[in-house]
Formats: structure tokens, sequence, C-alpha cells
């Protein structure tokens, strides 16, 4: 933590000793914020019920530099509060991206931890990842970053079909600790302007007696003023020894805009089997024992350009377990508010 904080220190004095000297600073700094105040109306877990307050659930501080007209480098550290309701910890930061990439045309060779391809189309469409995480994210199917080589690009001109591959530790981006490794892949088609159809796999070799394998495929309509996203996902966690454990999801979604500074977002994701990492997740636990479904809405405030102020609603509906015990509704009101630097 020492070292990551001298790091943003020197960076941040480099800047400002340039900008004193009327120089131009040779790479870019940018970031952004968003968090909640929450209150736990009703929820599965009754010693939650009533809790409520402030917290950051991401903090991003990013330097990119442009090297020449090829290479290029990302350094960006993540900030956030820990949303078990039970850890009490200031926001430590952590290296969420560091890596080097070459272009070449329509082509991109990515060295370092860098974003994966399992969710990133997904969460751009989506468009509201400080309100809630993708479907993925949120039921810990998969990790945004990975330490590895990637490549991505077009195959085509125009963009009309493209790809992102991978060949990482699959440890998040955290170091390795196994023999294991993960291959992602994903190709996206635009048919037409307003279409994005995406396919995706992964195989992850967890451990030597351990696997696990994840299919998706995620379409979506986009325009300016809408977009409409379905999404289906399975994976496969396979364990020697022991009958493979297979999870179903499926999630739609809408936002659009009402008018210049106001725009409003609705998703439900359908967990068709339960979720065992289920309580783990943070901010908002799931009852690991029954199948679910979630919902999320709002609206979304824009006052000035980069600012958000976003009153929405989480809850969860729970179906009878095989105890034939029904877990109490989740209801969590919450104000999100969210802002970016460049």
């Amino acid at each position: 933590m020492k070292r990551i904080k001298y790091v943003v220190v020197a960076l941040l004095g480099i800047t400002f000793s340039l900008s004193l000297a009327g120089e131009k600073p040779a790479g870019k700094f940018s970031g952004y914020m968003f968090g909640d105040y929450y209150y736990i109306l009703k929820n599965h877990k009754t010693d939650l019920q009533e809790r409520n307050g402030f917290w950051f659930r991401r903090i991003y501080f990013t330097y990119d530099r442009k090297l020449n007209e090829a290479f290029s480098v990302r350094l960006r550290l993540e900030m956030l509060h820990p949303g078990d309701f039970s850890t009490k910890a200031t926001a430590v930061p952590f290296v969420k991206d560091a890596y080097l990439k070459y272009k070449n045309g329509r082509h991109q060779i990515i060295l370092g931890i860098s974003p994966t391809p399992t969710w990133e189309v997904l969460e751009k469409v989506w468009g509201y990842r400080s309100v809630e995480k993708t479907p993925l994210d949120l039921q810990k199917f998969g990790s945004s970053r990975d330490f590895g080589i990637a490549a991505k690009g077009s195959l085509v001109e125009k963009g009309i079909v493209k790809y992102h591959v991978m060949f990482a530790n699959g440890n998040s981006n955290k170091s390795e600790t196994n023999k294991g490794k993960k291959i992602l892949a994903a190709i996206t088609f635009n048919p037409a302007k307003n279409i994005i159809l995406q396919f995706y796999g992964d195989y992850d070799g967890l451990l030597d007696v351990t696997s696990q394998i994840t299919a998706q495929g995620f379409a979506a309509y986009k325009t300016d003023r809408i977009r409409v996203g379905l999404h289906y996902v399975r994976q496969i966690r396979k364990k020697e020894g022991s009958e493979d454990l297979v999870l179903d999801m499926a999630s739609v979604f809408i936002a659009g805009q009402m008018s210049e500074t106001l725009n409003f977002f609705l998703r439900v994701d359908n967990m068709l089997d339960p979720n065992p990492k289920g309580d783990a997740i943070a901010y908002i636990p799931f009852d690991p024992t029954a199948r679910s479904t979630f919902f999320v809405g709002g609206l979304d405030f824009t006052p000035i350009k980069n600012v958000h102020l976003m009153p929405n609603i989480e809850a969860v509906v729970y179906e009878e377990n095989d105890e034939g015990v029904k877990p109490d509704t989740d209801i969590i009101p919450r104000l999100t508010f969210y802002w970016v630097f460049k």
C-alpha cells in the first residue's frame, strides 16, 4: 500500500512540476468515483435490516501515456469500501490495470493486467456499471481483469466483426497460485448499425482436479435514445469425484433518455439455479440456497456534464429452496452518485 501511495504522489508531483514549467505532461490522468447512500428496508438476513449509510463502491485513478504511434501504456488504481457489512476499513488502493499495448491498424496486442472479454461489451451497452455490475460480474461468474496476453480488433473494415481473445493466469489481477491457466474468447457482430450480437466462451483450469467452462450469448439494440439487451449464460464447474455444478442465468435490460438531463434504466436477472457463492456477493448478498430474480430500476439525473444523481431500488425475490423454505425478499432503496474527471 505504501508503494502505491509513493507512485501516486510521484505521478502527481511530476504533473504539477511540468505545469509550473509551462510544459504539457507526457501522459493523461483521469478517473471517476461512484457510491451510494443505501437503506436496507428488508433482507433475508434479518441482522442486515435497517442498515444504512454511505460508501464508495469504486474509485478509479488512471494514467495513460502514448510512447509512440504504435505503443502505449496504462496504469490504473482502484479503491473501494468493503461491502460485507462487517469490515471497518479505508478504501485501500490496488492495481486494476497495468499493461503495454501495441496497435497496428485494426489490431491490438496487450500484455499485462488488462480487461477480459467476459463482459466488456455487455457492460458498455448496459451503461450503468455505477448502479450495478453486469449479471456475470454480480454473480461471480468471472473477472473483469486478468494477467496475461490478449489480442483484439476488427476482422473486417468498418468493425462489422470484432474479436477479443486472451491467454491468462485465471486469477484476476492477483498473483498466480496454481498450474491452471485460462483461455477466453469473444466475437462480436454488428450486422446493422443498431444491432449488436456477441458470443463468448472461456475455459479455466483452476487446479489439477477442477475446471470451469463458461458460455454466453448477448444481443442488443442500441440507438442514441434507447438501449435494450438480452443475455443468457451457462457455467459448468467441474470437480473430480463430484457431480458437475451447472448454473444458468438469463437477463434483460432497457435504458433510455427521457430528456436532456433525465434518463431511466430497468434490469431483471433470473438465476435459474442457486448460486453457492451468493452469500459472498458484496453490497447485496444473495441467499445461496434458492433460485432468485434480481430487479434494479431507477432514474439518472445529470445536472451538469459528468455528474450523475441516480435514485434507484434493488430487490431480490427468492423461490423455495430444497428444504421448502422461501427466503425473505431483499429490498434496498439507494441514492447513487457518480462523477467523472478528465
